[in-house]
């Protein structure tokens, strides 16, 4: 955990902002603004990515990958330019948060996969890194993308404290939680053998009422 530098006025200024940043709905509005629907109603009705993809436009979902990762990540850079190391970590952590809970969304939002990579790409470069490796690894033997998040997530923290990057280890575990927190039905279908693979389809999922899937 970093020292506190900042006032606890521009804390709670950069926490907002960070807010604001994470809560923009990308996979929405780029879904709407490509017609290809209310991605609510599309799949497993989640905002993300992987539900853009559901869509078949592969374009929209690199797209809305890119820039949930970038809402995080300019966040974070933004309270590092005109801030302090504290201020950015919680605008990283705000902007994960908002992303899982917008306002805007009756605070459904996605999982918080990309924002989570954009945030730790924008403190540690090395750290981002790590974490993309680990999801790329568990993703090609297991096909899961959730499992993959999962162990990326909840291992990174372990490897900042043994990799000299121990002061972000604090923060990862907290969007760990949230992350952790946003997949448990996901957790509940992998142990029960009936989560998704990558490249697979959707079952008894073809809107919001469905499966919550990854």
């Amino acid at each position: 955990m970093p020292p506190i530098e900042s006032t606890t006025q521009i804390l709670i200024l950069w926490g907002v902002i960070g807010y604001v940043f994470g809560s923009i709905p990308t996979g929405i509005i780029l879904a709407k603004v490509m017609n290809l629907g209310d991605l609510r109603a599309i799949g497993s009705g989640n905002i993300g990515a992987t539900n853009v993809l559901r869509t078949g436009n592969k374009k929209a979902a690199v797209l809305t990958l890119l820039i949930d990762a970038g809402k995080g990540a300019v966040a974070v850079l933004l309270a590092l330019r005109f801030g302090a190391m504290d201020a950015a970590q919680l605008a990283g952590l705000m902007a994960l948060f908002g992303h899982c809970f917008p306002a805007w969304l009756k605070f459904k939002g996605g999982k918080g996969v990309a924002t989570y990579l954009g945030v730790i790409g924008a403190l540690a470069w090395p750290m981002g890194l790590a974490a993309c490796g680990i999801w790329l690894i568990v993703a090609l033997i297991s096909r899961y993308s959730s499992l993959a998040a999962l162990v990326a997530a909840g291992w990174l923290p372990v490897v900042m404290l043994f990799t000299g990057f121990g002061v972000f280890a604090f923060l990862a575990m907290a969007m760990a939680m949230l992350i952790y927190a946003r997949h448990w039905a996901n957790i509940q279908r992998l142990r029960q053998g009936t989560e998704t693979k990558i490249g697979g389809k959707v079952s008894g999922a073809q809107g919001p009422s469905g499966l919550d899937r990854q």
